[in-house]
């Protein structure tokens, strides 16, 4: 499955204004929240803090990709944002991240969740993709460059 058929454009922040991981994780979560009413804003920043602890999800050139579990979703659920000041997300580098891919998984899922981790870490590989989306005016900017690197994969 594409990133781009799992991110609703309206759930893409354009300029998160979040100063620290807490915040960001409760900022990503309410635009996650404004898209799927039907989740709990506590549980899902519950699962996001406790997926934390365990290292880190910043994994470096500016990106992070919180992530976690969730019983009683059907589906996987993304959001991007993205952080123009930068937020540290105490990544394995020691950078700030600037972009953010929240992602919220089935509990029982596996195979898709991981899948979809790694379709991620591989778009924001790309350094000029990283630029591209820094370099978007707006959420529909940073959406047409999300399928635009899709449709060249």
């Amino acid at each position: 499955m594409k990133i781009s058929e799992l991110l609703d454009p309206q759930a893409i922040v354009a300029d998160l204004q979040a100063k620290d991981k807490r915040t960001t994780l409760a900022e990503l979560t309410d635009s996650l929240i404004s898209c799927e009413s039907s989740l709990d804003r506590e549980d899902v920043i519950s699962v996001l803090q406790e997926r934390e602890k365990l290292g880190s999800t910043g994994i470096g050139d500016g990106v992070a990709i919180p992530h976690g579990k969730l019983a009683g979703i059907s589906e996987l659920k993304l959001v991007f944002g993205r952080s123009h000041a930068g937020v540290d997300f105490e990544s394995m580098d020691g950078q700030p991240a600037h972009l953010f891919f929240l992602l919220i998984a089935p509990e029982e899922s596996v195979g898709v969740h991981l899948k979809t981790l790694a379709r991620i870490s591989k778009l924001l590989k790309d350094a000029a993709v990283r630029k591209r989306l820094m370099d978007a005016p707006d959420r529909q900017a940073i959406y047409q460059v999300i399928l635009d690197q899709e449709e060249q994969a």
